[in-house]
Protein backbone atom coordinates (compact mmCIF):
# COMPACT_ATOMS: atom_id res chain seq x y z
CA UNK A 1 0.00 0.00 0.00
CA UNK A 2 2.40 2.75 -1.16
CA UNK A 3 -0.29 5.57 -1.19
CA UNK A 4 -0.99 4.69 1.92
CA UNK A 5 2.55 5.08 3.39
CA UNK A 6 2.94 8.30 1.47
CA UNK A 7 -0.08 9.98 3.10
CA UNK A 8 1.45 8.91 6.41
CA UNK A 9 4.61 10.37 6.52
CA UNK A 10 4.68 14.51 7.78
CA UNK A 11 6.79 16.01 4.50
CA UNK A 12 3.92 14.31 2.75
CA UNK A 13 1.26 16.05 4.46
CA UNK A 14 3.23 19.27 4.00
CA UNK A 15 3.20 19.23 0.19
CA UNK A 16 -0.24 18.45 -0.06
CA UNK A 17 -1.20 21.60 2.30
CA UNK A 18 0.89 24.20 -0.02
CA UNK A 19 -0.52 22.59 -3.38
CA UNK A 20 -3.85 23.58 -1.70
CA UNK A 21 -2.88 26.82 -0.04
CA UNK A 22 -1.93 27.57 -3.84
CA UNK A 23 -4.45 26.31 -5.44
CA UNK A 24 -7.40 28.30 -3.84
CA UNK A 25 -4.84 31.27 -4.66
CA UNK A 26 -5.02 31.13 -7.91
CA UNK A 27 -8.94 31.03 -7.93
CA UNK A 28 -8.97 34.14 -5.58
CA UNK A 29 -6.92 35.86 -8.13
CA UNK A 30 -8.99 34.87 -11.06
CA UNK A 31 -12.23 35.79 -9.11
CA UNK A 32 -13.83 39.27 -10.15
CA UNK A 33 -14.61 41.68 -7.07
CA UNK A 34 -18.17 42.20 -6.84
CA UNK A 35 -18.80 45.76 -6.94
CA UNK A 36 -21.18 47.77 -4.41
CA UNK A 37 -25.09 48.32 -5.44
CA UNK A 38 -25.10 52.06 -5.60
CA UNK A 39 -28.59 54.13 -6.48
CA UNK A 40 -28.70 56.20 -9.23
CA UNK A 41 -31.68 58.34 -9.00
CA UNK A 42 -30.13 61.15 -6.69
CA UNK A 43 -30.21 64.58 -7.44
CA UNK A 44 -26.58 65.26 -6.23
CA UNK A 45 -23.77 62.95 -8.83
CA UNK A 46 -21.84 64.73 -10.38
CA UNK A 47 -22.79 64.12 -13.69
CA UNK A 48 -26.21 65.50 -13.52
CA UNK A 49 -24.57 68.73 -11.70
CA UNK A 50 -22.35 69.16 -14.74
CA UNK A 51 -25.20 69.21 -16.78
CA UNK A 52 -27.43 71.06 -14.74
CA UNK A 53 -25.41 73.73 -14.31
CA UNK A 54 -24.49 74.64 -18.19
CA UNK A 55 -28.52 73.83 -18.93
CA UNK A 56 -28.83 76.81 -16.08
CA UNK A 57 -25.84 79.08 -17.44
CA UNK A 58 -25.70 78.46 -21.25
CA UNK A 59 -28.49 80.86 -22.42
CA UNK A 60 -28.42 81.82 -26.18
CA UNK A 61 -29.16 85.08 -26.88
CA UNK A 62 -32.71 86.15 -28.59
CA UNK A 63 -32.43 86.25 -32.41
CA UNK A 64 -34.44 89.50 -32.93
CA UNK A 65 -32.90 92.39 -31.05
CA UNK A 66 -36.03 94.68 -32.17
CA UNK A 67 -39.22 93.33 -30.16
CA UNK A 68 -41.74 95.44 -32.58
CA UNK A 69 -40.78 93.03 -34.86
CA UNK A 70 -41.47 89.90 -33.36
CA UNK A 71 -44.88 88.62 -33.71
CA UNK A 72 -46.42 86.26 -31.46
CA UNK A 73 -46.15 82.68 -31.39
CA UNK A 74 -49.12 81.10 -33.48
CA UNK A 75 -50.00 78.53 -31.88
CA UNK A 76 -51.88 75.47 -33.21
CA UNK A 77 -51.70 72.48 -30.92
CA UNK A 78 -55.70 70.93 -31.97
CA UNK A 79 -56.14 67.75 -33.65
CA UNK A 80 -58.84 65.36 -35.21
CA UNK A 81 -59.35 63.80 -32.06
CA UNK A 82 -58.97 65.39 -28.55
CA UNK A 83 -56.84 62.73 -26.66
CA UNK A 84 -55.77 63.48 -22.49
CA UNK A 85 -52.19 63.01 -22.60
CA UNK A 86 -49.15 64.67 -21.27
CA UNK A 87 -47.87 65.41 -24.73
CA UNK A 88 -44.51 66.83 -23.69
CA UNK A 89 -41.19 67.30 -25.30
CA UNK A 90 -37.65 68.33 -24.77
CA UNK A 91 -36.59 72.22 -24.97
CA UNK A 92 -34.34 73.97 -23.81
CA UNK A 93 -33.94 76.63 -20.41
CA UNK A 94 -33.24 79.25 -23.19
CA UNK A 95 -36.81 78.86 -24.44
CA UNK A 96 -38.28 79.12 -21.35
CA UNK A 97 -40.09 82.47 -21.77
CA UNK A 98 -41.18 83.89 -24.99
CA UNK A 99 -41.33 87.42 -25.54
CA UNK A 100 -43.02 89.39 -28.65
CA UNK A 101 -44.34 92.61 -29.77
CA UNK A 102 -46.93 92.24 -27.02
CA UNK A 103 -44.92 92.83 -24.10
CA UNK A 104 -45.30 96.74 -23.26
CA UNK A 105 -49.19 96.25 -23.33
CA UNK A 106 -48.99 92.97 -21.63
CA UNK A 107 -47.21 93.95 -18.97
CA UNK A 108 -49.20 96.88 -18.37
CA UNK A 109 -52.59 94.94 -17.65
CA UNK A 110 -50.40 92.92 -15.07
CA UNK A 111 -49.42 95.51 -13.22
CA UNK A 112 -53.06 96.95 -13.64
CA UNK A 113 -53.70 93.06 -12.37
CA UNK A 114 -51.46 93.33 -9.28
CA UNK A 115 -52.43 96.71 -8.29
CA UNK A 116 -56.18 95.93 -7.85
CA UNK A 117 -56.55 91.85 -7.73
CA UNK A 118 -53.37 90.80 -6.03
CA UNK A 119 -55.47 88.99 -4.07
CA UNK A 120 -56.28 86.46 -6.81
CA UNK A 121 -53.00 86.54 -8.74
CA UNK A 122 -50.49 85.97 -6.63
CA UNK A 123 -50.20 83.99 -3.36
CA UNK A 124 -47.63 81.55 -1.65
CA UNK A 125 -47.03 79.35 1.02
CA UNK A 126 -43.46 80.54 3.67
CA UNK A 127 -42.15 76.87 2.63
CA UNK A 128 -41.57 78.43 -1.01
CA UNK A 129 -39.67 80.98 -0.18
CA UNK A 130 -35.85 79.53 -1.04
CA UNK A 131 -37.44 78.56 -4.26
CA UNK A 132 -38.97 81.47 -5.53
CA UNK A 133 -35.75 83.31 -4.13
CA UNK A 134 -33.42 80.88 -6.57
CA UNK A 135 -35.91 81.60 -9.14
CA UNK A 136 -35.85 84.74 -9.05
CA UNK A 137 -31.92 85.50 -8.74
CA UNK A 138 -31.44 83.00 -11.42
CA UNK A 139 -33.88 85.04 -13.75
CA UNK A 140 -32.30 88.67 -13.32
CA UNK A 141 -28.70 87.85 -12.73
CA UNK A 142 -28.94 85.00 -15.32
CA UNK A 143 -31.32 84.35 -17.71
CA UNK A 144 -32.85 88.15 -18.43
CA UNK A 145 -30.00 89.74 -19.31
CA UNK A 146 -27.95 86.80 -21.25
CA UNK A 147 -31.56 85.65 -23.55
CA UNK A 148 -32.51 89.60 -24.05
CA UNK A 149 -29.19 91.89 -23.87
CA UNK A 150 -30.79 94.70 -25.84
CA UNK A 151 -33.56 94.48 -23.31
CA UNK A 152 -32.43 93.95 -19.94
CA UNK A 153 -29.14 95.11 -19.06
CA UNK A 154 -27.29 93.41 -15.63
CA UNK A 155 -24.91 96.00 -13.77
CA UNK A 156 -23.78 95.95 -9.92
CA UNK A 157 -26.77 97.78 -9.06
CA UNK A 158 -29.65 95.66 -10.60
CA UNK A 159 -31.41 94.70 -13.74
CA UNK A 160 -32.58 97.65 -15.82
CA UNK A 161 -35.57 97.32 -18.01
CA UNK A 162 -34.99 99.47 -20.92
CA UNK A 163 -38.90 99.09 -22.15
CA UNK A 164 -39.89 100.24 -18.32
CA UNK A 165 -36.81 101.83 -17.64
CA UNK A 166 -36.90 100.48 -14.30
CA UNK A 167 -34.24 98.61 -12.23
CA UNK A 168 -34.90 95.53 -10.40
CA UNK A 169 -32.76 94.80 -7.29
CA UNK A 170 -30.31 91.65 -7.78
CA UNK A 171 -31.85 90.46 -4.74
CA UNK A 172 -35.52 90.23 -3.79
CA UNK A 173 -36.52 91.92 -0.20
CA UNK A 174 -39.10 89.20 0.68
CA UNK A 175 -41.20 86.04 -1.56
CA UNK A 176 -43.86 88.62 -2.31
CA UNK A 177 -41.61 91.11 -3.30
CA UNK A 178 -40.02 88.78 -6.09
CA UNK A 179 -43.14 87.59 -7.10
CA UNK A 180 -44.34 90.87 -7.62
CA UNK A 181 -41.77 91.76 -9.83
CA UNK A 182 -41.67 88.59 -12.11
CA UNK A 183 -45.31 89.39 -12.85
CA UNK A 184 -44.54 93.08 -13.18
CA UNK A 185 -41.65 92.39 -15.99
CA UNK A 186 -41.99 89.02 -17.52
CA UNK A 187 -45.18 88.04 -19.81
CA UNK A 188 -45.52 84.30 -18.08
CA UNK A 189 -47.22 83.06 -15.18
CA UNK A 190 -45.35 80.92 -12.89
CA UNK A 191 -46.08 77.70 -10.33
CA UNK A 192 -43.74 76.58 -8.19
CA UNK A 193 -44.35 73.09 -6.59
CA UNK A 194 -42.51 70.89 -3.78
CA UNK A 195 -42.99 67.73 -2.65
CA UNK A 196 -44.92 66.50 0.12
CA UNK A 197 -42.42 65.91 3.16
CA UNK A 198 -44.51 63.02 5.02
CA UNK A 199 -48.02 60.82 5.34
CA UNK A 200 -49.75 59.17 2.94
CA UNK A 201 -48.90 61.63 0.32
CA UNK A 202 -45.02 61.73 0.86
CA UNK A 203 -43.26 62.40 -2.66
CA UNK A 204 -46.46 63.70 -4.10
CA UNK A 205 -45.96 67.30 -5.57
CA UNK A 206 -48.25 70.40 -4.17
CA UNK A 207 -48.85 74.17 -5.24
CA UNK A 208 -46.81 75.70 -2.53
CA UNK A 209 -46.96 79.46 -4.53
CA UNK A 210 -47.58 81.14 -7.68
CA UNK A 211 -48.29 84.23 -9.76
CA UNK A 212 -50.58 83.75 -12.31
CA UNK A 213 -51.99 86.73 -14.12
CA UNK A 214 -53.76 85.09 -17.02
CA UNK A 215 -55.60 81.54 -15.42
CA UNK A 216 -58.25 80.12 -18.04
CA UNK A 217 -61.31 80.30 -15.81
CA UNK A 218 -59.89 78.82 -12.61
CA UNK A 219 -59.40 80.70 -9.28
CA UNK A 220 -55.11 79.81 -8.46
CA UNK A 221 -55.98 81.06 -4.84
CA UNK A 222 -58.39 77.97 -4.34
CA UNK A 223 -55.36 75.47 -5.62
CA UNK A 224 -52.25 76.39 -3.20
CA UNK A 225 -52.00 73.47 -0.61
CA UNK A 226 -53.11 70.90 -3.58
CA UNK A 227 -51.60 68.36 -4.84
CA UNK A 228 -51.47 67.51 -8.40
CA UNK A 229 -54.35 65.25 -8.76
CA UNK A 230 -56.60 67.36 -6.47
CA UNK A 231 -56.07 70.48 -8.44
CA UNK A 232 -57.24 68.73 -11.52
CA UNK A 233 -60.03 67.49 -9.76
CA UNK A 234 -62.68 69.01 -11.83
CA UNK A 235 -60.62 67.66 -15.27
CA UNK A 236 -62.41 64.48 -16.74
CA UNK A 237 -60.61 61.73 -17.00
CA UNK A 238 -57.53 62.74 -15.35
CA UNK A 239 -57.32 60.27 -12.35
CA UNK A 240 -57.73 57.19 -14.59
CA UNK A 241 -55.57 58.18 -17.56
CA UNK A 242 -52.85 60.73 -16.27
CA UNK A 243 -52.48 60.84 -12.62
CA UNK A 244 -50.25 58.31 -11.90
CA UNK A 245 -48.14 59.17 -15.21
CA UNK A 246 -47.77 62.84 -14.01
CA UNK A 247 -47.00 61.86 -10.40
CA UNK A 248 -44.29 59.76 -11.52
CA UNK A 249 -42.96 61.85 -14.35
CA UNK A 250 -42.90 65.38 -11.73
CA UNK A 251 -40.95 62.70 -9.11
CA UNK A 252 -38.66 61.92 -11.46
CA UNK A 253 -37.76 64.54 -14.17
CA UNK A 254 -33.89 65.45 -13.47
CA UNK A 255 -32.21 69.05 -12.94
CA UNK A 256 -30.74 70.68 -15.92
CA UNK A 257 -34.36 68.94 -18.23
CA UNK A 258 -37.30 71.41 -19.09
CA UNK A 259 -39.67 70.21 -21.37
CA UNK A 260 -42.90 72.21 -22.77
CA UNK A 261 -46.50 71.25 -23.84
CA UNK A 262 -49.66 73.29 -25.68
CA UNK A 263 -53.33 73.18 -24.65
CA UNK A 264 -55.95 75.02 -26.76
CA UNK A 265 -59.83 75.52 -26.30
CA UNK A 266 -62.00 78.58 -27.44
CA UNK A 267 -63.25 81.15 -24.83
CA UNK A 268 -66.19 83.14 -26.11
CA UNK A 269 -65.05 86.33 -24.27
CA UNK A 270 -61.76 88.14 -24.81
CA UNK A 271 -60.13 88.60 -21.46
CA UNK A 272 -56.87 87.24 -20.48
CA UNK A 273 -57.75 86.90 -16.69
CA UNK A 274 -60.45 84.63 -16.31
CA UNK A 275 -61.10 83.28 -12.57
CA UNK A 276 -64.10 81.03 -14.30
CA UNK A 277 -66.76 80.42 -16.82
CA UNK A 278 -64.30 78.59 -19.19
CA UNK A 279 -65.65 75.38 -18.07
CA UNK A 280 -68.56 73.53 -17.50
CA UNK A 281 -68.18 71.93 -14.13
CA UNK A 282 -69.25 69.01 -12.95
CA UNK A 283 -72.07 70.70 -10.31
CA UNK A 284 -73.67 72.68 -12.87
CA UNK A 285 -73.60 69.40 -15.07
CA UNK A 286 -75.73 67.82 -12.70
CA UNK A 287 -78.19 70.71 -12.64
CA UNK A 288 -80.61 71.80 -15.58
CA UNK A 289 -77.99 71.09 -18.07
CA UNK A 290 -79.89 71.75 -21.32
CA UNK A 291 -81.51 74.47 -20.53
CA UNK A 292 -78.31 76.48 -19.25
CA UNK A 293 -76.32 75.64 -22.75
CA UNK A 294 -78.96 76.32 -24.69
CA UNK A 295 -79.21 80.36 -22.83
CA UNK A 296 -75.19 80.24 -23.13
CA UNK A 297 -75.51 79.16 -26.67
CA UNK A 298 -77.45 82.17 -27.80
CA UNK A 299 -75.45 84.47 -26.01
CA UNK A 300 -72.44 83.50 -27.93
CA UNK A 301 -71.04 86.10 -30.10
CA UNK A 302 -68.53 84.83 -32.05
CA UNK A 303 -66.91 88.30 -32.84
CA UNK A 304 -65.52 87.81 -29.15
CA UNK A 305 -64.48 84.30 -29.44
CA UNK A 306 -61.07 83.12 -29.36
CA UNK A 307 -58.60 80.31 -29.92
CA UNK A 308 -56.85 80.40 -26.08
CA UNK A 309 -53.88 78.76 -25.93
CA UNK A 310 -51.01 78.48 -23.90
CA UNK A 311 -47.56 77.42 -23.91
CA UNK A 312 -46.47 75.68 -20.68
CA UNK A 313 -43.32 74.18 -19.48
CA UNK A 314 -41.51 72.24 -16.11
CA UNK A 315 -38.14 72.14 -15.13
CA UNK A 316 -36.80 71.79 -11.51
CA UNK A 317 -34.50 74.21 -10.03
CA UNK A 318 -31.37 72.85 -8.87
CA UNK A 319 -30.73 74.37 -5.71
CA UNK A 320 -33.98 74.07 -3.75
CA UNK A 321 -34.82 70.79 -6.56
CA UNK A 322 -38.48 72.73 -6.64
CA UNK A 323 -40.36 72.26 -9.86
CA UNK A 324 -41.07 75.55 -11.93
CA UNK A 325 -44.44 74.95 -14.23
CA UNK A 326 -44.89 78.17 -16.62
CA UNK A 327 -47.11 79.07 -19.26
CA UNK A 328 -47.62 81.95 -21.57
CA UNK A 329 -51.21 82.58 -23.05
CA UNK A 330 -52.20 83.59 -26.57
CA UNK A 331 -55.47 84.62 -27.90
CA UNK A 332 -56.01 84.47 -31.45
CA UNK A 333 -59.30 85.96 -33.44
CA UNK A 334 -61.23 83.50 -35.09
CA UNK A 335 -61.17 85.81 -38.56
CA UNK A 336 -57.21 84.65 -38.24
CA UNK A 337 -57.05 81.45 -37.86
CA UNK A 338 -59.84 81.60 -40.85
CA UNK A 339 -57.81 83.79 -43.02
CA UNK A 340 -54.66 81.38 -42.63
CA UNK A 341 -56.38 78.29 -43.87
CA UNK A 342 -56.96 76.73 -40.46
CA UNK A 343 -60.38 76.88 -40.25
CA UNK A 344 -61.43 73.46 -41.57
CA UNK A 345 -58.60 72.02 -39.25
CA UNK A 346 -59.89 73.58 -35.91
CA UNK A 347 -63.61 72.58 -37.22
CA UNK A 348 -62.50 69.22 -37.32
CA UNK A 349 -60.41 69.13 -33.80
CA UNK A 350 -63.79 71.02 -32.49
CA UNK A 351 -66.18 68.05 -33.27
CA UNK A 352 -63.07 65.61 -32.00
CA UNK A 353 -63.44 67.02 -28.34
CA UNK A 354 -66.54 64.15 -28.48
CA UNK A 355 -64.55 61.42 -30.44
CA UNK A 356 -61.02 61.26 -27.83
CA UNK A 357 -60.33 59.27 -25.39
CA UNK A 358 -62.36 61.22 -22.96
CA UNK A 359 -65.73 62.18 -24.37
CA UNK A 360 -66.87 64.41 -21.50
CA UNK A 361 -64.30 66.97 -22.76
CA UNK A 362 -66.69 68.57 -25.12
CA UNK A 363 -68.98 69.38 -22.23
CA UNK A 364 -65.93 70.23 -20.01
CA UNK A 365 -64.58 72.90 -23.10
CA UNK A 366 -67.90 73.86 -23.19
CA UNK A 367 -67.80 72.37 -26.77
CA UNK A 368 -71.49 72.42 -26.51
CA UNK A 369 -72.41 76.07 -25.88
CA UNK A 370 -69.64 77.53 -28.59
CA UNK A 371 -69.40 74.73 -31.04
CA UNK A 372 -71.77 75.05 -33.89
CA UNK A 373 -72.18 78.89 -33.96
CA UNK A 374 -67.77 78.37 -33.85
CA UNK A 375 -67.56 76.25 -36.52
CA UNK A 376 -70.10 77.95 -38.77
CA UNK A 377 -68.32 81.06 -39.19
CA UNK A 378 -64.67 79.56 -39.49
CA UNK A 379 -66.48 78.07 -42.77
CA UNK A 380 -67.92 81.29 -44.04
CA UNK A 381 -71.75 80.25 -43.00
CA UNK A 382 -72.02 83.10 -40.57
Amino acid sequence: MVSFELLRSTHSWLVILVGLVLCVYAKIRKTKPVKKFQQSHEYTNEKEDSSSKDAYNDIEPFAETDLQKVEPIKVRPFKPKYHLTMSIENTTMSDLIAMDNTYRSRISLRRQLLLEKQDDVLRHNPVVEPAVTEFYTWLIQTYLPRRHPTLFTLSNSGLYNHVTAETLPLQPSSTEAALQLIGSHVDTDFLFLLPIPSGPDEGKYRLEGFITCFPSGFDTTQKLGLKLADIHTPVPGYAQRLEKSMDRFFATLPVGKIVKRHNWTITTHRDLHCLAGNHITEVEAEEDMARKVETDRQAVDVENCRLRCERQTLHRLPGSKALVFAFKTYLYGLDEVRDEGSGEELCEAIDGMGRGNVPEMRVYKRQVVWGEKVKAYLRGEA
